[in-house]
């Protein structure tokens, strides 16, 4: 359970900094990389719902 806990404090990090990425490079012009980040994001994004639904589910067995 503490690695699941690790993983989604990484998860809630890695979506923080790909949306001030995403960010910086929409104030630059670069739309590349904008795009990159939200593409990114996304993926984090539901690897973190996922997760949450498997803590979700592990703690209903109990």
């Amino acid at each position: 359970m503490g690695f699941k806990l690790v993983l989604n404090v990484l998860y809630t990090i890695g979506i923080v900094l790909c949306l001030f990425v995403a960010y910086r490079a929409g104030e630059a012009k670069n739309f590349t990389v904008v795009g990159i980040a939200a593409l990114v994001a996304a993926i984090v994004i539901i690897l973190k719902i996922r997760l949450l639904k498997d803590v979700r589910n592990s703690q209903k067995k109990l």
